[in-house]
């Protein structure tokens, strides 16, 4: 959540971003918040004044007692009494404007950077690079070269998976619903290979690889953001009160909450592949229709946790590694610039990564590799000392997809069809043990 230094400090920068990100009622939320921050600073002095009167008082009566005046020494306990009443009263208040203060502050999101364009939907995102030839008319376009798809046979993924005996999707009907895929043979066999080789990739790039949990309590949801915002699109164990995460950003970083941190040990870079679950609640329609968009997947995310001096060129790191990964796969891609109005609830800044599907012919996104700068470390209390001046600070954190499976399955059979199989990347040869699927 934002800091208080910075909504009283820098309340119009912060106005200014709220409404970059379309935030309803921007300076309304931000007044109520100094409101209530005031009531409760004002209540904090009028506490300390009443306790330290109470010690005063308090500390009459033993000199009291012992000049022998009782009638003096039970009027000050009798004050003392009242004092305490009082401080319990002012104390009751203090925390009613603390609890109030909270809720306010968790339902303003992060304020985007000045790099981020203005915009309210996908439709302003700016493509800031691709690798296919031709790409929305925009000038950062490279020299792709499409696989030798035979034109005759652009089946879609769904249909190539059921050609080839690699997913069933009404299997998984069965056993637990729409949304939930089951991988078969070869199928599989290319979902274990692109998670082994997307985890080599990270450790190769200096991720130390976690294996957390896949749920999480309720103060790990709310220290990285998803509660209470996006309560309604997670699974929800109701009898333990846990939640099946949606991302592995949320049990990895929740590593760091109430850590503070030594700044020799920063970046801190983690990485981790887990099976994600989403209610993905009022989708339908052609985009939900086969590994377009599940509410159980496999994903590797990459997790760090830095000074905020160095953050941005964090980022700019986690860039190239996730690009890195759509050039080993051979696949047609680009990388958009999120705009103010498609931002999540709490990055700063924000690049989603999109495949093209040849035969949906639309660009379907892999990864969004996200700047959370202080906001989610101010919810978990993750902070480090600083070397020099020995004072604790807040860090940025940072995470991205490295990448989402389902959509990058997709995109390898639609893009390498041919009339003899699928052709399956270089890269992922040694760990399929094929080149081709037949």
């Amino acid at each position: 959540m934002l800091t208080l230094k910075l909504i009283t400090e820098e309340r119009e920068r912060v106005i200014k971003g709220l409404e970059k990100k379309h935030f309803a009622n921007a300076e309304e939320a931000i007044n109520e918040v100094m409101a209530v921050d005031k009531k409760r600073r004002e209540t904090q002095q009028e506490l300390d004044a009443n306790l330290s009167e109470q010690k005063k008082a308090a500390a009459q009566i033993g000199m009291l007692m012992k000049q022998g005046n009782k009638e003096a020494a039970e009027e000050a306990k009798a004050k003392v009494a009242q004092l305490k009443d009082k401080s319990k009263e002012l104390e009751s208040v203090m925390g009613q404007a603390q609890q109030e203060l909270t809720t306010l502050l968790c339902q303003i999101p992060n304020i985007p950077y000045d790099e981020v364009p203005e915009g309210a939907t996908a439709e302003d995102n700016k493509v800031v690079k691709s690798n296919l030839k031709e790409c929305d008319g925009t000038d950062t376009v490279g020299n792709w070269t499409a696989n030798p798809v035979v034109e005759t046979a652009k089946l879609p993924h769904w249909e190539l998976a059921k050609k080839y005996n690699l997913i069933d999707f009404d299997l998984g009907v069965k056993i637990s619903g729409a949304g939930f895929p089951v991988y078969v043979g070869l199928g599989a066999r290319l979902q274990r290979a692109l998670i082994n080789f997307f985890l080599d990739e990270a450790r190769a790039s200096g991720y130390t690889e976690i294996m957390p949990p896949t749920v999480v309590n309720q103060a790990s949801g709310y220290g990285t953001g998803q509660l209470p915002d996006k309560e309604g699109q997670m699974y929800h164990c109701e009898i333990d009160d846990l939640y099946l995460i949606p991302t592995a950003e949320v049990p990895v970083t929740n590593i760091y909450r109430d850590v503070i941190l030594d700044e020799s040990e920063l970046p801190i870079k983690n990485c981790a592949y887990t099976q994600c679950f989403r209610r993905e609640a009022g989708s339908y329609g052609k985009d939900v229709r086969g590994l377009n968009r599940l509410h159980e997947f496999s994903k590797i995310e990459i997790v760090r946790i830095d000074k905020p001096e160095h953050s941005k060129e964090s980022h700019k790191e986690m860039l190239a590694h996730v690009e890195g990964l759509l050039k080993k796969l051979e696949l047609p891609y680009r990388i958009l610039l999120l705009c103010g109005g498609d931002q999540s609830f709490t990055s700063s800044i924000c690049y989603d990564f999109e495949v093209y599907s040849e035969a949906q012919k639309r660009w379907l996104e892999v990864s969004s590799v996200s700047n959370f700068d202080t906001y989610q470390a101010n919810r978990l209390k993750c902070r480090y000392r600083n070397s020099q001046t020995k004072k604790t600070e807040l860090c940025h954190t940072l995470n991205g997809s490295a990448l989402a499976l389902p959509r990058i399955v997709a995109a390898i059979l639609e893009n390498n069809q041919t009339e003899d199989g699928i052709k399956v990347p270089s890269v992922l040869v040694p760990y399929m043990g094929c080149e081709i699927i037949k």
